[in-house]
């Protein structure tokens, strides 16, 4: 098992090496050493790597902005050869001057809420009056240049409800040398194919953008969406989850900034086990660059912290019913920002089938699709709206659960569509 370990150095190395991701294909070029010091730690623990670049720059050379968030100084040590490293050598590393954190590869499971295949029919429109999606539609379906990036378990690209949809694809899943004797399906091999075996990334992106052929049409079905599969499927007993390499997500995250998205929809989360918080730079980094970032808060019903809803600036999204009441299974120890419609949700599925699902991976995607015909109306004006004015416009606008300004379980309350549009058009005129 060759395994690899992240390095954040304080400072960048000189010379340029190669992006891990294409390295792993094509080893023409081999860097060998990163830094004296952290050289000999790996190599009295009888350790040989090659040094690649965990991100890989925007543009030509490295940007200000990515320079900012440390993206360009975070560097993958892949092992030559199939040895283990231990927690002690990577508290070593971690320990040297030069190094700003280090920590070695984690493959984690977001449990999936089993679906219940469907025949497809309306069931929400108690979801569009709660919300007021109707009045919203009234002004604009979305712009086809506002583009949600949905990262996931994939999307199904020949449903009737997304062909042509997908504007950039991409799967970033690539397990090998890992133990994937519980996996399903594709699990190796950096590619443009983010075909979904699993069907969660497309009931997800049926909610932000289905075209409403079999079901109601999605929250913004003007918009365009990407594709970016980065969990592979797991079974678990008689269960099956999406499960991927945690560091994995990260490039794609950049990619999707890169690529152009306005919107990235998450519906997952991990725990923090230890180290820096999962996603943190690439999350700043993307802020930075004026995206909105969307995650499901959880689905435990507990106060436990799952990221990247729990990172600042994030809109972490728990899930109400069609009575507008907040879902029993809606987890809080994220600040969620906002509530939406996330249970008993039908969309689109698997090999073109469809499917009634709940859970915050479903209220999330609501909201992402908020969000893009927010900005599409903002742009319609000749404006961008940046992700700290959508949070703003987010917290003035949702319907309070209660007297309190802020709810533990329902942050500031239900999105409320019609309020928030007639804000977004006072400011704009």
């Amino acid at each position: 098992m060759k395994r690899h370990l992240v390095v954040k150095l304080r400072h960048r190395l000189p010379e340029p090496v190669p992006y891990w991701v294409t390295f792993i294909g094509d080893k023409s070029v081999e860097v060998l050493s990163l830094t004296r010091a952290v050289d000999a730690v790996l190599h009295q623990a009888g350790l040989e790597f090659w040094v690649t670049s965990e991100y890989q720059p925007a543009g030509a050379e490295w940007a200000e902005v990515e320079r900012h968030h440390g993206l360009d100084r975070t560097y993958r040590l892949v092992l030559s050869t199939d040895a283990s490293v231990s927690t002690e050598v990577v508290a070593a590393v971690a320990a040297l001057p030069e190094v700003e954190s280090a920590h070695q590869l984690d493959v984690a499971g977001s449990p999936v809420a089993p679906p219940r295949l469907a025949v497809a029919a309306s069931v929400g429109g108690q979801r569009a009056e709660l919300t007021g999606l109707d009045f919203a539609h009234a002004l604009t379906r979305g712009r086809s240049d506002v583009t949600v990036a949905v990262l996931d378990t994939g999307v199904n690209l020949a449903h009737p409800e997304l062909r042509g949809k997908v504007v950039a694809r991409a799967d970033f899943v690539d397990l090998e040398g890992l133990d994937t004797a519980g996996f399903i399906g594709d699990t190796l091999g950096y590619d443009e194919d983010p075909e979904d075996e699993l069907g969660h990334g497309t009931h997800v992106a049926g909610i932000v953008a289905g075209e409403g052929r079999g079901m109601d049409p999605g929250v913004a079905p003007g918009c365009r969406l990407m594709a970016v599969r980065v969990l592979a499927t797991l079974r678990d007993g008689d269960t099956v989850q999406g499960a991927g390499v945690v560091d994995n997500i990260n490039p794609a995250i950049k990619w999707a900034v890169d690529q152009g998205a306005d919107v990235i929809n998450m519906s997952l989360g991990i725990r923090h086990t230890g180290g820096g918080l999962p996603h943190a730079d690439v999350i700043r980094y993307a802020l930075a660059r004026g995206v909105t970032v969307v995650a499901a808060s959880g689905n435990d019903g507990t106060d436990t912290k799952y990221y990247p809803g729990a990172l600042p600036g994030v809109i972490a999204v728990g899930a109400v019913d069609d009575d507008g009441s907040v879902a029993s299974f809606t987890s809080w120890g994220a600040p969620i920002t906002v509530v939406a419609p996330g249970v008993n949700v039908l969309s689109s599925y698997a090999r073109g089938t469809y499917a009634v699902a709940s859970g915050t991976s479903q209220a999330a995607p609501f909201v992402s699709g908020s969000v893009a015909l927010m900005k599409s109306l903002a742009r319609d004006h000749g404006h961008d709206l940046p992700a700290t004015a959508v949070v703003h416009l987010l917290r003035e606008t949702s319907d309070r659960v209660d007297r309190r300004p802020r709810s533990p379980h329902a942050g500031y309350g239900l999105v409320n569509l019609t309020d928030s549009f007639k804000w977004l058009l006072g400011s704009l005129n």
